[in-house]
């Protein structure tokens, strides 16, 4: 049995999040050591070089004797409820009241001296937290962004310690080890199935989700989806909806033929003016504009970032139009309601038929609400990787559907049977760990398979 010293702090996971946390500790004079239920870690050289002298403890957690721990940090990819850490769930501290098991964010709460600005969602909350990103700059404030995206959180405060504003996508899992946010802007853009073998089922998942409201003095949700809505009371509330709003709602209507984003009765912008097309990217951009009129950004600033934003990598990108066909990557799409969301936006401008791509790791979530968008627009889903049996069940009644063994025989496929004016999506509805490393891998296997055709088509 490993004994941990008495007032020691314990960091589990040696992932990106896992060494930030040991640098932040490491930076404040904290000591610590560490576990990784791993028997080897990558990169344990380089922890070791980095911090000589930390004591790093391999195998399962259930071989360490908590009992004088003074806090335990866990990294975001570890579950709470692992063997050896359960019996610390409900432990408090004893000189703070504070829990003993926490995640990275509640370090960095403690440590920051700037405002926060919080994102989470199921989907595009990469998409906003990045647009208000560029909000910020646009309005000459200077923001840090990181978080789930990009920078881990700890990392910001040392290569931004004069931020003005921080501004961080959260996940479920980094929200569930976080006791008190105290954000100055929170958003919840939405909620799907997704993660359900992490939280157990969707009351676990939104639980989790919605504690990026603790402590927040604004807050900012999606009206057309009530999972997202406080289940306490905040400061004050902002909605968004795809709908022409009520009272001073962020909505949509049509203006003399043009769809327009407007708050109440107030237009701000066309959106045809947008650079990204699709409803899903007019919701984005309301939630941005929203947390950025929050926060003091300008109308004038924030409109002129709207129109300049390209997009992000792997979500809904337009790679390719080879011989009439569209190829979009949408590997980022690793739930149902990411799915959906590119589905829906393709098909309301395909003057051809769509060709599905999807499979992966399910993660435990019901496939059966893409069968009936798909019945009305799809030429062939192709279907590959761990979960094609589980998502073949749900579709087949009502679709061309057909398993593959990977992601390159599924484009072969749609290579052979797209005709002009077809789509192929890449929109996977699942994480990609089965056959791919993440779903940059996956997105950029796309990519790469795509660049060597157009070579032969156009040599």
């Amino acid at each position: 049995m490993v004994q941990v010293a008495h007032g020691m702090t314990v960091v589990v996971g040696l992932g990106i999040s896992g060494r930030a946390i040991c640098r932040h500790l490491a930076r404040n004079n904290t000591p610590f050591m560490v576990a990784d239920t791993r028997k080897a870690p990558p990169g344990l050289d380089d922890f070791y070089a980095a911090h000589p002298g930390i004591t790093v403890h391999c195998g399962p957690l259930t071989a360490i004797d908590f009992t004088h721990v003074h806090e335990v940090v866990i990294s975001p990819g570890v579950d709470p409820r692992t063997p050896g850490l359960e019996g610390l769930l409900t432990r408090r501290n004893t000189a703070t009241d504070e829990p003993v098991l926490i995640g990275e964010i509640a370090l960095f709460t403690r440590a920051v001296n700037a405002p926060i600005a919080a994102i989470t969602g199921s989907n595009a909350k990469s998409t906003v937290t990045t647009l208000l990103g560029e909000m910020a700059a646009c309005s000459g404030v200077c923001a840090a962004v990181g978080g789930n995206l990009g920078t881990p959180a700890l990392d910001l405060l040392t290569e931004h310690p004069d931020a003005d504003l921080y501004i961080l996508e959260l996940s479920s899992f980094q929200l569930e080890t976080t006791p008190y946010l105290g954000a100055a802007s929170a958003a919840f853009l939405n909620i799907c199935e997704d993660h359900l073998d992490r939280h157990g089922d969707m009351a676990g998942y939104q639980a989790a989700k919605q504690r990026i409201f603790l402590g927040a003095k604004h807050a900012i949700i999606n009206a057309d989806d009530p999972l997202t809505w406080p289940q306490n009371e905040v400061a004050s509330l902002e909605s968004f909806t795809s709908a022409p709003p009520k009272g001073d709602e962020w909505g949509l209507v049509n203006i003399d033929g043009h769809v327009m984003l407007v708050q109440g009765s107030d237009p701000w912008l066309r959106a045809d003016a947008l650079t990204v097309a699709g409803q899903h990217n007019y919701m984005n951009a309301l939630a941005a504009l929203a947390m950025g009129r929050a926060l003091g950004f300008s109308k004038q600033s924030m409109c002129e970032a709207l129109c300049a934003f390209k997009g992000l990598a792997h979500r809904s990108e337009t790679v390719a139009n080879i011989n009439g066909v569209t190829w979009v990557n949408d590997s980022k799409g690793t739930n149902v309601g990411a799915t959906l969301a590119a589905i829906n936006g393709i098909s309301a401008t395909l003057t051809g038929k769509l060709i599905l791509l999807a499979g992966g790791v399910g993660k435990g979530a019901d496939f059966t609400p893409l069968a009936a968008p798909l019945a009305g627009c799809a030429r062939a889903v192709l279907l590959f990787g761990e979960d094609a049996p589980r998502l073949s069940a749900a579709l087949s009644a009502s679709n061309n559907v057909r398993q593959v063994n990977n992601l390159f025989q599924a484009m072969e496929a749609a290579w052979q049977i797209a005709q002009p004016g077809d789509c192929v999506l890449l929109s996977p509805a699942c994480a990609s760990l089965d056959q791919f490393a993440n779903y940059q891998e996956r997105g950029d296997a796309f990519r790469g398979w795509l660049a060597g055709r157009q070579v032969e088509v156009n040599p």
